[in-house]
């Protein structure tokens, strides 16, 4: 897969900075490479559910954005990326001492992009694969931020 412009790194970090709510939940991006985007949290307890887990929504929407950031780099420099649709599957509690969120494009249309991604909890040595997701992107021209 190729960048679907030469300015998408620096585009996609530029939009992902004015995501307040990527910043309130302490999600950064690792690393990005054409049709890939790894993001990092650590834990926090004021996203933990009742039982002391990662909230089933944080986790999906850092897993959102890892997708929705892996599309939007092959992506014409006229498009912004918004999810037409997702479903998540949770594996395993989502406890650790921080999480990683893996988006990769199965494949990119003009329009629609098909994105898999996933969340591992990072626990010392010991990573474990705590939630699955399948989303579709779409390219949406003439929404400048």
């Amino acid at each position: 897969m190729e960048y679907g412009d030469p300015q998408s790194v620096e585009r996609m970090r530029a939009d992902f900075d004015r995501q307040g709510a990527m910043q309130t939940m302490g999600i950064t991006v690792s690393d990005v490479k054409p049709g890939q985007v790894i993001l990092g949290m650590p834990f926090n307890p004021k996203f933990s559910q009742h039982h002391g887990f990662m909230h089933a929504g944080v986790i999906t929407s850092g897993m959102d954005s890892a997708c929705g950031f892996a599309a939007l780099t092959l992506m014409d420099a006229e498009s912004e990326v918004l999810t037409v649709e997702f479903k998540s599957s949770f594996l395993a509690p989502a406890r650790g001492q921080s999480f990683r969120f893996e988006g990769d494009v199965i494949k990119a249309g003009r329009t629609l992009t098909f994105t898999e991604g996933r969340t591992i909890a990072v626990d010392g040595d010991k990573e474990t694969k705590i939630a699955t997701i399948t989303a579709t992107m779409m390219a949406v021209r003439g929404l400048k931020p």
